[in-house]
């Protein structure tokens, strides 16, 4: 089980001060992570399998570093990720996709905005008590299973507004792609250039750059949707009757 540690050091990346410990759990988890956004930005639908490795090794790592609102927002991902893979590989009887890609219609767009907006700005104002409630869950969780963990001392959100931001638009962009929306990808780009800026303000360099490669790969895929979407006949914020043909 030592392979799960984060003290399982892989190599020590001149990085910082003092340099940054890259545990072989954080490098192989990452990887993963890589290709899983990699292969969604192909459509291809393998992606899923190595979304639900990276989503398990993250946990792995969130438990361990006592994140335990990250370790159940990996638990949603983790069911996402299944969902997905059901929801892409399901065809209906004439044998025809049943999902193609396209643009959210207007109608389904403004409400996610609104929505975004919303619990974007309610979790800002609550995140501490939230993450508070969710590490209590997590931990009884853990107890219930025979784990032998003790509710840590918790400190507030170093940043509220895009720690929130971060967790909405995730949630959002991650059901986006199951149904093969394009915003989806337009939204992981905001979340990766944010994540970039707070972990380098953090300190934590590896992750900021791993973040760089994420967005780099996030702007392709959104131009890639975006040209296949095209190909469909999907126009962004078209009125929502004129995709009925699509499922």
């Amino acid at each position: 089980m030592d392979f799960f540690s984060i003290n399982n050091v892989m190599v020590n990346i001149p990085l910082g001060e003092g340099g940054y410990a890259l545990s072989w759990i954080e490098a192989i988890g990452t990887v993963f992570g890589l290709l899983c956004i990699w292969f969604a930005s192909k459509e291809k639908i393998v992606n899923y399998l190595f979304g639900l490795i990276n989503v398990t090794l993250f946990a792995a790592i969130f438990f361990q570093i006592q994140l335990y609102a990250s370790l159940l927002l990996q638990v949603f991902f983790f069911v996402a990720n299944l969902y997905g893979w059901y929801a892409w590989s399901r065809q209906n009887e004439n044998n025809e996709a049943a999902l193609k890609i396209r643009w959210l219609p207007r109608q389904k767009a403004l409400t996610l905005l609104v929505v975004c907006v919303v619990a974007i700005g309610l979790m800002s104002l609550f995140i501490d008590p939230v993450f508070a409630v969710l590490t209590r869950i997590a931990i009884g969780i853990m107890q219930g299973m025979g784990l032998s963990v003790v509710m840590p001392e918790l400190q507030p959100d170093a940043f509220p507004l895009w720690d929130s931001t971060m967790l909405v638009l995730s949630i959002a962009a991650m059901v986006l792609m199951t149904r093969k929306y394009v915003e989806n990808w337009l939204l992981w780009v905001v979340i990766d250039v944010i994540s970039v800026v707070i972990y380098a303000i953090q300190g934590v360099y590896a992750m900021s750059l791993e973040y760089i490669l994420l967005t780099v790969i996030a702007l392709m895929g959104s131009f890639a949707w975006i040209n296949s979407a095209r190909q469909n006949g999907s126009k962004p914020l078209k009125q929502e009757t004129a995709l009925k043909a699509m499922p």
